[in-house]
């Protein structure tokens, strides 16, 4: 009996999913949207956030629309020459709809799996953004130093291009700047 309900309701994380590409959905509608604005209507997004979340909105109610500006704002860095460990590289990501699924999915604090070379540091990129908004300090952490390192000057340059700040912690930072890093 179980499993024919299973098989025609799904499973608890089967519906959760769906209802997670729902918002997707959402996100990719509001992001063709934002194609219409210039560079700097885009980046001016971040301060409006940043507003309407001062004036009593949550993370929850501007989701989609933060979600869109990350993933529009990617778009739009397509290209560009970014110095990482060493190296001159073009960005060339723009999240898939699996990748904001695992966004969303982070930021509702669910387990987001994903291998090896799927992306997580794009995927965490969103909910990153989304929660720096609140002004709360927010952090990524990574299993090494080089990670840290590499990840804050690739990912980093949505964040910097949207007008927050970002940096990394390693072994190597001194002790003084910590606290700053920290903030």
């Amino acid at each position: 009996m179980m499993k024919l309900l299973k098989k025609i309701i799904g499973t608890q994380q089967s519906r959760l999913v769906k209802k997670y590409f729902k918002i997707v959905d959402k996100i990719n509608c509001q992001e063709k949207l934002l194609q219409n604005l210039s560079d700097d209507e885009l980046k001016v997004k971040t301060s409006e956030f940043i507003d309407r979340l001062q004036h009593g909105e949550s993370t929850d109610d501007i989701l989609v629309e933060a979600y869109a500006v990350v993933k529009n704002a990617c778009k739009r860095l397509i290209g560009t020459k970014i110095h990482v460990s060493g190296y001159d590289q073009e960005w060339d990501m723009v999240p898939y709809d699996v990748q904001i699924v695992g966004a969303i999915a982070m930021h509702y604090c669910a387990i987001a799996e994903m291998q090896t070379g799927e992306g997580k540091t794009l995927t965490a990129v969103m909910p990153l953004y989304l929660h720096a908004l609140t002004g709360k300090p927010v952090h990524l952490v990574t299993v090494n130093d080089y990670l840290a390192k590499r990840d804050c000057q690739w990912i980093g340059t949505i964040f910097r291009w949207l007008g927050l700040s970002v940096s990394s912690l390693t072994n190597d930072t001194p002790h003084h700047e910590r606290k700053n890093i920290y903030l």
